[in-house]
Formats: C-alpha cells, sequence, structure tokens
C-alpha cells in the first residue's frame, strides 16, 4: 500500500483548491476567481485500491501586506515540510512570472520531490507552444516530474496518480475510508458563505471578508445553521446585505445549495453581517476565527 502527504503549493488563483476538488470527486475547498480565497490548511483524503494520498491545498504564496497575510504564507510554508511530494502548480495559461518565481525560491531547497504541474493546458490550443513552455521551465529547475493538467477538466489525473505512487513509501492508511478531511462540517459550511460572497462581489478584496459558524444544531430531517459574516468596513457591509437585503439572500441562497449537497438534507440558513475594524491585524479574531492555532 502506497500511503504519503502531498502539498499543493502556488501562487494565488492558479487551480490549487479546485485540483483538490476534482481529484477527490466533491467540494471540499471553495474556490473563485478572486486571489487568496484559500486562507486555511485543508487536506483532502484520496483511496483507490492500492494507495491512500492526503492532499494539503495551502493558501497561495504571496508578498502580504497584513497580519493575515503574514500567517497565511507561514501556513502554506509549514505545509511544504514534512510532506513526501510537493505539487507546484503554474497557470500555464498566463504563463510563468515574477509571483511563481517567487514560490519556486521558497521551496526548491526542500529535500523532497517537487512535482511541476501545468494547469489550465485546456487552453493552450497550440500544443507546439505548450512544449516550447515545458522545455523552457526544465531549465528553472530539476523537477522529478513535469505533469500537464486540467483541474478543472480533470485532464492527465490518471497520469498524475500513477506518478505520486512511485514516490509514496509503502505503509498502511493512516485514515479509514470514510474519512474525507480533517476539516469540521462547520468550517466547511462557513466557506460555502464566503465563497458565495466572493462570487457575488467581485471587485472587493477577498480579505476583508471572512464568515463563521455561529450555531449548528442538526436533526433527522433538517439542519439549522447560523452563519456571521465578517467584515471590516461598513461600505461592504452594506455592499454584502445590498438593497433591501437582495444581496444577502442571494448569497444564503446559493450557500444553502451547496450546503445541501454536501450534507444530503435540507438546511435552513440564516446568515448576518457584523464589521470588525482592523481584523485582519487583530491576532485575537484569528484565534476565533480558526485562522491561528493558540500554541503558533
Amino acid at each position: 500500500m502506497k500511503c504519503g502527504f502531498v502539498s499543493l503549493v502556488g501562487r494565488p488563483n492558479v487551480g490549487k483548491s479546485t485540483l483538490l476538488n476534482s481529484l477527490l470527486g466533491m467540494k471540499l475547498a471553495i474556490t473563485s476567481n478572486v486571489s487568496g480565497t484559500t486562507r486555511n490548511i485543508i487536506q483532502g483524503i484520496y483511496n483507490d485500491s492500492d494507495s491512500q494520498i492526503i492532499f494539503i491545498d495551502t493558501p497561495g504564496i504571496h508578498k502580504p501586506t497584513h497580519k493575515l497575510g503574514s500567517l497565511m504564507n507561514k501556513k502554506a510554508y509549514n505545509h511544504t515540510e514534512g510532506v513526501d511530494v510537493i505539487l507546484f502548480l503554474v497557470d500555464i495559461y498566463k504563463g510563468f512570472g515574477r509571483g511563481d518565481e517567487f514560490v519556486l525560491d521558497k521551496i526548491k531547497d526542500h529535500d523532497v520531490p517537487v512535482f511541476l504541474l501545468l494547469n489550465k493546458v485546456d487552453l493552450v490550443k497550440d500544443k507546439t507552444v505548450l512544449l516550447e513552455k515545458i522545455n523552457e521551465l526544465k531549465e528553472k529547475y530539476d523537477f522529478s516530474e513535469i505533469i500537464p493538467i486540467s483541474a478543472k477538466k480533470k485532464n492527465n489525473f490518471d497520469s498524475l496518480i500513477t506518478s505520486l505512487k512511485k514516490y509514496l513509501p509503502e505503509m498502511d492508511k493512516i485514515y479509514s475510508d470514510e474519512d474525507l478531511t480533517n476539516v469540521s462540517t462547520r468550517f466547511i459550511m462557513a466557506e460555502f458563505v464566503r465563497e458565495k460572497v466572493l462570487e457575488l462581489t467581485r471587485d472587493e478584496i477577498p480579505h476583508s471578508v471572512t464568515c463563521y459558524v455561529e450555531n449548528y444544531e442538526e436533526d433527522e430531517d433538517l439542519v439549522h445553521i447560523q452563519v456571521l459574516i465578517v467584515v471590516d468596513r461598513d461600505n461592504i457591509k452594506k455592499i454584502v446585505i445590498g438593497k433591501n437585503g437582495a444581496m444577502l439572500k442571494e448569497i444564503g441562497s446559493r450557500a444553502r445549495h451547496d450546503m445541501e449537497k454536501f450534507l444530503g438534507k435540507k438546511v435552513y440558513l440564516e446568515t448576518y453581517v457584523k464589521t470588525l475594524k482592523n481584523w485582519r491585524d487583530e491576532e485575537k479574531y484569528f484565534l476565533e476565527l480558526g485562522l491561528k492555532e493558540e500554541d503558533e
């Protein structure tokens, strides 16, 4: 049995969370077109007949501008240590830029195999151009494998899994087959709401909005969930609520759909919005929102 830990790293918005969801065949990590969507470290557990692979989705590595950004980078760096393989994702459609160089500089000294995953290959119509880009990137680092993929279209996944197994140790499974992730259901529910906020308020930076579940009650047929949406400015609060509450209602409607699909039950969802100024620079909020461990 092949079993081990595989870390997904890259600059923001290269498709790490989309890849995690596609590999698992379920929506576990939220996605959006806004950079910096992933904040917490999410483990997704992949099982097949001869392997268990624990994929670790990390926040996009970037140059931080506040304490939250620094904490996200620290989490990402920490979870490239002690893993069996690092998957370095690059948006090949946009090309290898300064942000990718920044990430590569942070991981290239790790004494573990590094795969270069060229994501969004389905958008590159001229395969000659793709081959040229692969040859260019070979010169940047001695990657263990270079694999073109499409996280969205699930292209080349069989090749990725087969290649990973070559580098994983022989050992018994760490988790049972029923385990899917390391994060709680409450966390996933809050993230579903945050995803819809990002979808519907695209012009706002993602770090100014967070969500957490204040109450979660489940019975046989219904789950009652209360989610608080936290923003750092009153003008953003007005945008999230919308005229006559229309935006907040739409956020709740879309989030509830995902919740019901995930839980397999009807959901009664209540959402609230609160302004906590400068919460991104206040460590006490990191603890309350599950973004910081008490012993860090």
